[in-house]
């Protein structure tokens, strides 16, 4: 046989120092490329030399062959060093406490002594099948990841954030002023950085500032700047927020909080784009690109005289609309996901995923805090988690709520409910055509009829 046409076997590795089952154990897995030590420094080494898919582990192992903390040291040192190995543990000492110890420590499966080679075969077997989906599931989550980031960090799987981006990516080089339009935690403030990374501009720095969050009376200050001794506690000059984003771009969050006499001031700079500090007498040139956000009504403020219709029209050349979380089927978990992620590996490296009670409340909640609501809620979770899988408790969700109650025709609501069925099963597959089939009970070639009836991505 040519080397290239070699097949190349799984890997798995047996601890077990009783020598007439290593040799039963041997040939009994003729489909597999195996490794046979007797002790956990053994163990140990075959695990960095092999890497193996799956190990079966005889707990009593010496120096303690009558006992189980040999085997349980081994199993921990395994999980520590590869966690996504599917270990398999047999004792027959103590079997039942042994058994859910070791399931509490991560092993895969457990079996008691005397061995059964048929039936460990098959749980070995069956070890393997879902180490190889978990393996691909993991290499298609990676490619989904990259796949579902628009404007070069917002995860979506959305087709109505996707147009809001594709809007902000065709604008971004150009000199019109744009608004972000939408309800907080959307975030306007992640988009509008994207606007500032894929404009002429993206060299020069990106500041923000939220005016809602700052007095009336220390606004002015903070946007214009000012000169040494121009009030109390002036004890030095200072730039304004303007002129820290000079040649690059400011972004002013809640803008409908700005008040009336400030307006007629920033409206000033973009008309001669000059500023003074409070307290100077000199126009300074700035080249300040403004983005600007808000959740108001900026429209009927302008109609209450609370907002200047001159200052809107400047700052609105090009007006965006982001949806809620509520309004982005799917990418609820896509987002859950990503911050697991992110929040395990800084705060609490256990947590592994969410368990199915907690997909379902994510999809069933309306998120009317959006993002941030589940950003918080995941970070929450992560931080109190006990288990290796968040659950709907952890992240105080009740899966039953978040129904839309809206009344559509027939056919509207079924299209509706499919798009919204397809695309979070999809989400909560990663992707995955089959996946996604079984979870919904169709055949592939159906669900690829739905995809394309529906335009939706897969």
């Amino acid at each position: 046989m040519a080397l290239a046409d070699k097949k190349i076997l799984p890997k798995l590795l047996i601890v077990e120092d009783d020598e007439g089952l290593q040799a039963q154990l041997k040939w009994a897995y003729e489909d597999f490329d195996v490794t046979i030590v007797g002790d956990r420094e053994a163990a140990l080494a075959a695990l960095r030399a092999v890497e193996p898919a799956v190990v079966t582990l005889d707990l009593g192992l010496p120096p303690d062959p009558d006992g189980t903390t040999e085997g349980f040291a081994v199993l921990d040192a395994i999980m520590a060093l590869k966690p996504d190995t599917k270990v398999i543990v047999a004792s027959g000492h103590g079997a039942r406490e042994s058994a859910l110890q070791a399931i509490n420590r991560g092993a895969y499966d457990f079996y008691q002594k005397p061995v059964d080679i048929e039936a460990l075969g098959l749980i070995v077997r069956r070890a393997l099948n879902l180490h190889v989906i978990e393996q691909e599931n993991r290499q298609l989550a990676e490619r989904v990841g990259d796949d579902k980031k628009v404007l070069g960090r917002m995860i979506t799987s959305a087709p109505e954030m996707v147009k809001v981006a594709r809007t902000i990516e065709r604008v971004a080089k150009t000199k019109v002023s744009v608004m972000l339009l939408g309800a907080s935690g959307t975030g306007k403030e992640l988009l509008a950085k994207g606007l500032h990374d894929a404009s002429d501009r993206s060299h020069g720095a990106f500041v923000a500032i939220n005016c809602a969050a700052i007095p009336e009376n220390l606004l002015e200050s903070e946007l214009f700047g000012h000169e040494k001794g121009a009030f109390t506690g002036a004890v030095k000059t200072t730039e304004g927020k303007i002129e820290q984003a000079h040649g690059g771009t400011l972004f002013l969050d809640e803008v409908g909080d700005i008040p009336l006499q400030l307006q007629v001031k920033l409206l000033r700079f973009l008309q001669e784009r000059t500023i003074e500090r409070i307290g100077g007498r000199r126009h300074i040139e700035v080249d300040t690109r403004i983005v600007c956000a808000t959740h108001q009504d900026l429209e009927a403020m302008i109609a209450d005289g609370r907002f200047r219709e001159d200052l809107f029209y400047r700052l609105a050349e090009i007006v965006v609309k982001i949806p809620t979380l509520s309004e982005r089927p799917g990418d609820a978990t896509l987002l859950a996901k990503a911050f697991l992620k992110r929040f395990a590996s800084e705060m609490n490296p256990q947590v592994k995923g969410f368990a199915q009670d907690a997909l379902a409340a994510i999809d069933g909640w309306n998120w009317p805090g959006n993002v941030r609501e589940l950003e918080n809620r995941v970070k929450r979770a992560v931080i109190m988690a006990d288990s290796k899988m968040v659950g709907a408790v952890d992240l105080d969700l009740d899966p039953t709520n978040g129904e839309d109650g809206q009344l559509l025709n027939l056919k509207s609501a079924r299209e509706l409910a499919d798009r919204r069925v397809i695309r979070h099963a999809l989400a909560r597959s990663e992707g995955n055509i089959s996946s996604t089939a079984k979870m919904l009970g169709i055949s592939r070639p159906t669900l690829y009829d739905l995809l394309k009836q529906y335009d939706l991505q897969g």
